[in-house]
């Protein structure tokens, strides 16, 4: 890869801190270490040096030099690292000093992955493993992103593609070497058979519920109910913290407002949505659509009802004009049955719908509102004022989100990118697999061919240049 300028940045966290990282990379990091220690250091050995301006020759600070040179490097370029004090000034003066030098120029974001990509360092795959490991909010998280940046994806679509490329040199044999004598008569069999085993195994990697996105993404549960049933309360007592606006006025709420959460490991992305009823008030009628549309494509729906209002009213609401609760068995999470309302239709999540009636502490008769004693009714009772049922609830919520989260393996596939290569895979393995046994090689061997060349694209092989932006966008500086 041939790369623009020699480029640095600050690669470890904000100042102040005990400790500052500078790193260089390009062909001029050599020369950059030179003017500013006045040596290069030996490879891979921490080295204690005198940080100088070069122009005025002032002493800047003393710390640690790395050489690492090309291309046993991080990038596969010459790198340096200058280990600093990472106070604010100190920092400042290094940095400063390395843009007056000819040929060198702060980073952009994520561009010193973009160079180690681009000097087959890493695959696309473990690049986004990166990302992932930045941005890893939980411990089941940051597990998942490891695996990804140790190829664990990318190995896997490497044999798959080694075993495509096989049958397609089969194929193509078949065809080039039709007349020959030694070229046995049931080639395309043995071929066909060895494209319909990799597509079985690629299908079985795919059929994971997503779990891999789930956990990349978080669990997003939805908290809906009709106005003023202490859906804000319910939200700021589950993030402990004052999230959202609580007022004693239907319709508070307009916009759909989002917490991340930690539940157990598992990444949790709690919706706090708009009372859903009609409306003539415009704006409050767009926050029930938003409502609404959320809601129905999250993972979990907690409906919210008012444990004070009255009995029939309560389960009006919480079947959603039709559906009716039900229990999915002892020591199991309640849910509500899907019913058939047309309310329900519209905000039933793909995980299901929970009702939780809320407001028990005021309620007529508490001791009939908890869930051991209205089990039959298969709600969930708590009180976001006093927090009775709440861990109760989290407990759940943290027992359900890892069952769908969970597996007995772990995902391959945690992006959305990756399930489109794999499914574009299986595509073209299917329509080689449609054509007859001889007659058609030819076709065979083109479908096989678009086949390789997306699980080529799957780790960035070819064809990837105009996803490369959207996925360094969101890097670091200095990484």
């Amino acid at each position: 890869m041939e790369s623009e300028g020699t480029i640095f940045a600050l690669s470890s966290g904000r100042p102040p801190a005990a400790v500052a990282v500078v790193r260089i990379s390009g062909s001029q990091a050599g020369p950059a270490l030179r003017a500013l220690i006045g040596k290069v250091p030996a490879s891979r050995r921490a080295t204690l040096a005198e940080v100088r301006d070069p122009a005025s020759g002032e002493t800047l600070d003393e710390g640690l030099a790395l050489w690492f040179p090309a291309p046993a490097s991080a990038t596969g370029e010459d790198v340096a690292e200058l280990h600093i004090h990472g106070g604010r000034a100190v920092i400042a003066a290094v940095l400063n000093a390395l843009g007056r030098l000819e040929q060198c120029r702060p980073a952009e974001a994520g561009e010193f992955t973009r160079r180690a990509f681009g000097n087959g360092k890493l695959d696309l795959t473990r690049v986004e493993g990166l990302a992932d490991l930045i941005a890893a909010e939980t411990d089941a998280q940051r597990r998942q992103a490891v695996r990804q940046l140790r190829g664990v994806l990318g190995t896997q679509a490497e044999s798959w593609r080694s075993r495509l490329i096989a049958a397609l040199a089969v194929v193509e044999a078949g065809i080039d070497f039709a007349d020959e004598g030694d070229v046995p008569d049931d080639l395309m069999t043995g071929a066909r058979d060895a494209v319909a085993g990799l597509r079985a195994d690629i299908l079985a990697t795919l059929a994971d519920q997503r779990r891999g996105e789930r956990l990349r993404e978080g669990f997003v549960v939805a908290i809906a109910g009709p106005p003023n049933a202490g859906k804000s309360s319910l939200l700021n007592r589950l993030a402990r913290r004052e999230v959202a606006i609580v007022s004693p006025y239907a319709g508070t709420t307009r916009d759909v407002i989002e917490v991340h959460l930690d539940l157990g490991g598992v990444p949790v992305v709690l919706l706090d949505t708009a009372g859903i009823r009609a409306s003539d008030d415009p704006v409050e009628r767009e926050g029930v659509r938003r409502a609404e549309a959320r809601a129905a494509e999250a993972d979990l729906v907690l409906w919210v009802v008012d444990a004070t209002v009255g009995e029939g009213e309560a389960k009006a609401k919480a079947d959603f004009g039709g559906g009716a609760a039900t229990s999915e068995g002892p020591g199991e999470v309640p849910s509500v049955d899907a019913g058939g309302g047309v309310g329900k239709d519209r905000v039933d999540g793909a995980g299901g719908v929970w009702l939780v009636e809320n407001k028990v502490d005021l309620a007529r008769k508490p001791s009939s509102l908890t869930a051991g004693s209205r089990a039959k009714r298969s709600t969930l009772a708590v009180s976001a004022l006093t927090g009775e049922g709440l861990d109760g609830l989290i407990a759940a919520l943290e027992r359900f989100a890892a069952e769908q989260i969970g597996g007995t393996e772990p995902a391959l596939v945690t992006r959305e990118r990756h399930r489109a290569a794999l499914h574009e895979t299986t595509a073209a393995l299917g329509r080689a697999l449609a054509e007859p046994v001889t007659g058609r090689e030819e076709i065979v061997a083109e479908e096989l061919r678009l086949a390789a060349r997306a699980l080529a694209r799957l780790v960035g092989r070819v064809d990837v240049e105009d996803i490369l932006d959207v996925i360094f966008r969101d890097f670091c500086i200095g990484k």
